[in-house]
C-alpha cells in the first residue's frame, strides 16, 4: 500500500495558506477521483481514506497535527500497518521551487522543511517520495520566511495554484500508474 500525505496546518485559518498546498493537493484529488470522504482515526492523529487507484492500494492521509508534527502521524501509521518507508509519498510546499512548478524526488533531505524534517526524525530516514509544490515567488525577501508561507495566496497566484494542483495530481496517479521514475522524468 502506498502512502499518500497531504501536508499542511489542520486549522481553518490556514487552510488557504501556501504551506497548506499539500493539504489542498489531496483533498482536490479525492473530490476528482472520487474517493470517499476524509475520516478522523484518532490512533493516528490524522483524517485518512483507504482506496484503489490504478489497481494499488493506497491510503491518503491528512495530519491533524501541526505541520512540524506531521512524523508522529507517519510513524504510527508505518508501524501499524507495517509499511516500509518507502511506501510513502509526501505532498508539500516548497520555497526553494519557483511558483507553478512541481519536482518530484526522493530520498533526499528536508532542506529546511520542517514537516518534512518532522517525518525524517520520527521515521529515521529520508527515503520515501516528495510531490514538491513551487510557491516561490520572483521577489521573496528571505527574512519574511516564516510569515510568508503562512499568508494566503495572492489572486494572481491562485491561478497559477489551480494549475499547479492539478499537475502535481496528474503527476501522482502518473506515477501510480507507471512508476515514479516515469513522473520523474516527465513532470521535473
Amino acid at each position: 500500500m502506498k502512502i499518500i500525505v497531504g501536508l499542511g496546518n489542520p486549522d481553518k485559518k490556514y487552510k488557504l495558506t501556501r504551506h497548506n498546498i499539500g493539504r489542498l493537493t489531496l483533498i482536490e484529488w479525492r473530490k476528482t477521483a472520487g474517493f470517499p470522504d476524509f475520516k478522523l482515526r484518532k490512533k493516528y492523529k490524522a483524517q485518512i481514506i483507504e482506496a484503489s487507484f490504478a489497481r494499488k492500494k493506497i491510503m491518503l492521509v491528512l495530519p491533524e497535527t501541526s505541520m512540524n508534527l506531521s512524523g508522529k502521524s507517519i510513524k504510527a501509521l508505518l508501524i501499524n500497518y507495517k509499511t516500509p518507508s518507502t511506501r510513502i509519498w509526501v505532498i508539500h510546499d516548497d520555497i526553494d521551487v519557483d511558483l507553478g512548478k512541481i519536482k518530484i524526488v526522493k530520498n533526499k533531505g528536508a532542506a529546511g522543511h520542517k514537516g518534512v524534517q518532522s517525518i525524517i526524525n520520527k521515521v529515521r530516514t529520508k527515503n520515501f517520495v516528495r510531490f514538491r509544490i513551487g510557491i516561490k515567488p520572483k521577489n521573496l525577501n528571505p527574512e519574511a520566511l516564516d510569515n510568508f508561507v503562512l499568508q494566503k495566496f495572492t489572486k494572481k497566484e491562485k491561478e497559477v495554484i489551480k494549475k499547479t494542483v492539478k499537475k502535481t495530481i496528474e503527476a501522482i496517479e502518473t506515477a501510480l500508474k507507471q512508476g515514479v521514475a516515469k513522473a520523474m522524468n516527465r513532470f521535473n
